[in-house]
């Protein structure tokens, strides 16, 4: 028997006209519908007037790796299943990739339903440059994890992309000022799509100053990316030797701090190795 196909479907952010053609037929012809949360989809079927005539199964982070058995199977019946989650695109910081995988590995078709995504509209949106960018799914919840993440990126020279919870936001928008320096451009999008859609910019601390009081809403975040900056290898030698002494091996921390810094990572390794022979 032919296995079936895993159809991955985008659904609207909030607005329902953005819902496409195919995303209505792709959910009234599943054989089976896998659902981040069914009462979700049981209202957008309602919006888009469409009765499912597939089994509806409950798909989300807490049962994934439990409905990954069943879901296979299906598709080995040859059945077409359809997975949705609560908006935008599946997989991308929601449920979905380990079935993705889990396809590839079996030879299974996967295709996509192109449609909303609060990455790229809020990338679209934020007024910084879209041309080379980054998503980093959502920030760290702890403090200290958070304000490591901050540094890592304090030398991203492309766009970063990134969810926060509304509670969360004030707090780590302080963290990057922390981490990143006050006149970082950025830009926080909330409520895409949605009636009381709102894209906040200017610089970190404009923007901490303003999320302080409490913000509402589902929560999007662009960052600009760092500046460039002429780095010496000389000058890169000491943080090589720091983590060297930590515990990581030579040849890393000389690869990692040179990709960072946007240097020879041979030139490096090679001026630690000279400082040690003085």
């Amino acid at each position: 028997m032919e296995a079936g196909r895993l159809v991955l479907a985008a659904t609207p952010l909030g607005d329902i006209g953005d819902a496409s053609a195919r995303l209505t037929a792709a959910l009234a012809e599943a054989d089976v519908i896998a659902a981040e949360d069914t009462r979700r989809l049981r209202a957008l079927t309602l919006a888009l007037r469409v009765t499912p005539t597939g089994k509806i199964v409950s798909f989300y982070e807490d049962v994934e790796s439990a409905r990954l058995p069943k879901l296979l199977e299906f598709l080995r019946d040859g059945l077409t299943v359809v997975l949705v989650t609560d908006a935008g695109m599946p997989s991308v910081s929601d449920p979905g990739f380990r079935l993705v995988v889990a396809c590839v590995e079996e030879d299974i078709a996967v295709t996509c339903l192109p449609g909303p995504s609060a990455v790229t509209t809020a990338l679209a949106l934020s007024g910084l440059p879209c041309d080379r960018f980054c998503f980093d799914g959502f920030a760290p919840r702890k403090q200290g994890e958070r304000a490591k993440w901050f540094a890592e990126l304090a030398r991203e020279p492309r766009t970063v992309v990134f969810f926060e919870s509304p509670h969360r936001l004030a707090s780590t928008l302080e963290d990057a000022v922390a981490g990143l320096g006050g006149d970082r451009r950025a830009a926080v999008c909330r409520e895409l799509t949605k009636t009381y859609e709102e894209v906040r910019r200017g610089t970190l601390a404009e923007l901490a100053d303003w999320a302080a009081d409490g913000v509402r809403g589902e929560i999007t975040v662009v960052l600009d990316g760092a500046a460039p900056r002429s780095v010496r290898v000389e000058d890169l030698v000491g943080e090589v030797a720091e983590r060297v002494a930590a515990g990581e091996r030579l040849k890393s921390a000389s690869a990692e701090v040179a990709a960072a810094a946007g240097v020879s990572k041979k030139e490096l390794y090679d001026a630690v190795l000279a400082s040690r022979a003085r």
